[in-house]
């Protein structure tokens, strides 16, 4: 009898010790555009999510760290669904979300109905997500749209001379963050933007959009991105286009610069501003393009990482830093690592990040130039780095505060 008591404790103890070690594992939800317009963005983004676990690991003290990868479409809905399941079904404990603008949005809405988890932006940049009415468990450690066009404008007008443009962007909230810091800018100078024409998201056709381009303009922005961009670029060198060209930050990276074909070469010379540049000398940003070119064969990933690799390798670094400074304590609805996070500062590739009062990052831009390598492969070239760019761009909140949210027609070409 005792014989077998003694076994049944062993055993007790045994399946205890599996169930402990069970829940040694941290369960993260990450999404990523992996569907749709912004498909090779969300595949970048991945593998960017992916190098940063290959330098840092899986593991958080003696906790396995669990990550769930759930496709999106770059749709509010997509993403809410995405995150929903994750959740729900999956019972992922943290969210690496999402990818896209008007998902950031949508995914900082949902978060409030779930305090009790966290939620780390993987890369959306729409001013919405973290300046109107933050999540208080959302956290963004990438510059939004606006903060990464700081220094496009005043370069634009200043070095190459230009005085009048006309933008082409993308109908929806990123765009239209972007848009917004080139106008702050560029017209705060005395530059006018005469046009502003907005294409909804995975447009084929755009025949009708270059038609309707102005001569008179000393250049044409572009705030494309994914398909879009490349069909764009396509037709514009079909038409016979030969305009001067500024882009976004998504236009100029290498999802567009490594794309098949030869209208990419349309963009070389054009000026841009973004959240990084592929010559940037910094060691730290060459170890980051080291590391990510070793995780992959050359034919499975673009020469150098695309800013959605970068965004996602920021986040997941946060992700990790933030719980090993808890030590993987996610008891008291995560109280202990929401405040590591914002209280966090990274050495990201692209440049030291850290959080304002929203949750929101100030970090390093940069304004850059298309060049190619003279082998036929296409970087952004250094031209400017801005340290400390937060959300106001600058200005006093107060001011800021005034001039209106990002949309089709704001910010009004003036000066601020």
């Amino acid at each position: 009898m005792l014989k077998g008591s003694v076994g049944l404790i062993a055993l007790s103890s045994l399946l205890l010790s599996g169930a402990a070690m069970a829940q040694e594992k941290i369960k993260v939800g990450v999404t990523a555009t992996l569907e749709g317009t912004y498909t090779v963005l969300g595949e970048d983004g991945i593998r960017g999510h992916q190098t940063a676990l290959n330098v840092l690991g899986k593991k958080v003290g003696d906790k396995e760290l669990e990550f769930i990868i759930a496709s999106t479409d770059a749709t509010p809905d997509s993403a809410v669904r995405a995150v929903r399941k994750l959740i729900e079904q999956d019972k992922v404990q943290i969210l690496l979300s999402p990818l896209s603008g008007d998902e950031g949005i949508a995914v900082k809405n949902f978060a409030k109905t779930h305090p009790e988890l966290t939620f780390i932006n993987a890369a959306s940049g729409a001013q919405e997500t973290t300046y109107v009415d933050p999540a208080p468990n959302f956290f963004r450690y990438n510059m939004d749209g606006a903060q990464w066009q700081v220094g496009l404008g005043k370069y634009a007008y200043e070095t190459k001379g230009y005085r009048k443009i006309a933008t082409v962007g993308e109908d929806y909230s990123f765009i239209y963050t972007q848009v917004f810091g080139l106008v702050l800018e560029f017209c705060g100078m005395g530059g006018q933007v005469t046009n502003r024409q907005w294409v909804p998201l995975g447009t084929k056709d755009f025949a009708s959009v270059i038609a309707a381009l102005p001569d008179d303009v000393d250049a044409i922005y572009l705030g494309l991105g994914g398909a879009d961009a490349v069909n764009f670029l396509n037709q514009y060198q079909q038409a016979g286009g030969k305009a001067h060209l500024m882009g976004g930050s998504i236009m100029i990276d290498q999802t567009i610069l490594s794309s098949k074909g030869n209208a990419k070469n349309a963009l070389i010379g054009t000026l841009a501003a973004s959240g990084q540049a592929d010559t940037w000398e910094d060691p730290g940003w060459q170890k980051f393009v080291k590391d990510y070119q070793d995780a992959f064969p050359p034919n499975k990933r673009f020469p150098s990482p695309s800013l959605l690799a970068t965004n996602y390798y920021g986040s997941t670094m946060a992700l990790i830093l933030g719980l090993r400074a808890v030590n993987g304590d996610l008891s008291d609805n995560q109280s202990k690592f929401k405040t590591a996070l914002a209280k966090l500062e990274i050495d990201a590739p692209n440049g030291k990040i850290k959080l304002d009062s929203n949750r929101q990052a100030i970090g390093t831009n940069f304004v850059t130039e298309v060049v190619d390598d003279g082998k036929g492969a296409l970087f952004s070239k250094v031209v400017k780095v801005i340290p400390n760019v937060n959300q106001t761009l600058g200005y006093d909140p107060a001011v800021f505060a005034k001039i209106g949210l990002p949309s089709r027609t704001v910010p009004e070409c003036k000066k601020y």
